[in-house]
């Protein structure tokens, strides 16, 4: 089986930067992997992903340095065993909220006995359509858990849900932590950024790898030196409205606004 590059660098402690894919497009994943991203996160949450088209995306990685992960469309056990069947070696799990449900999405991505995973590992591209004859025996140990913490719940929660065997790392979402603190919009509020910053210190005290998103440069520097280790700096959507905005000002004037936004 393929050693997944992106948890051993996370027990190693090495620094991983990240780029966001929402677009759902393979071209353009294909394109951002190529500028040499340590990982690319395929958003099948909020994305127009199908499994179809999130094939497509991990195939467009093939060959590239960029790892990918597949943040879930949802933590039930089979939404899990799709996304790990199509052969997504990590994961990301949005809205954990307890020890009880993070246990149970680590569980659905392990086979028996140590977990429920569904075994069909002749039949999926993760096993290289049962070529790879090692996948089932190796797969519980390089399955890379990621868990979302995102809203006061999952805060209060965070230190049990860290401290469980199986999970290899918190992603800290500061959009929706924002939120739910009352900051809705403001993820650099100094509550919220508080807030971050004492998850971080719980999550390094459990002995996890703990990261996150976030397009403000100064903030992404203060969470890598506060242990930060996996850190997406951008996403497709922004780097293109952005460059498009800016270009269409040059010429076209100041139009972007009239149709609403």
């Amino acid at each position: 089986m393929t050693k997944n590059g992106f948890k051993d660098g996370l027990a190693a402690g090495r620094t991983q930067f990240g780029l966001w894919q929402a677009l759902g497009s393979p071209i353009t994943v294909e394109l951002c992997a190529a500028a040499g991203f340590d990982w690319l996160l395929l958003d099948a949450e909020h994305g127009p992903h199908s499994s179809p088209t999130l094939l497509a995306q991990l195939q467009a990685m093939n060959g590239s340095r960029s790892q990918a992960v597949v943040r879930l469309p949802a933590t039930d056990a089979t939404s899990i065993k799709q996304v790990l069947d199509l052969g997504a070696m990590t994961i990301l799990a949005p809205f954990v909220e307890s020890a009880e449900q993070a246990q149970a999405i680590v569980a659905a991505t392990r086979y028996a006995p140590e977990g429920n995973r569904g075994l069909a590992a002749g039949q999926i591209r993760a096993s290289r359509w049962g070529r790879d004859r090692t996948y089932i025996d190796e797969a519980n140990t390089q399955i890379c858990v990621l868990l979302q913490v995102e809203n006061q719940p999952g805060l209060d929660s965070i230190e049990r849900i860290a401290a469980l065997d199986g999970v290899d790392g918190i992603f800290i979402g500061p959009a929706d932590l924002a939120a739910s603190l009352g900051f809705r919009g403001r993820p650099d509020h100094p509550v919220v950024v508080a807030a971050i910053t004492k998850a971080i210190e719980q999550v390094k005290r459990a002995g996890k790898a703990v990261g996150l998103l976030t397009l403000n440069e100064e903030l992404a520097r203060k969470y890598i030196e506060d242990g930060c280790t996996f850190v997406a700096v951008g996403t497709d959507v922004t780097l293109l409205t952005t460059a498009a905005d800016a270009l269409a000002a040059r010429f076209c004037g100041a139009i972007v606004g009239s149709f609403g936004y």
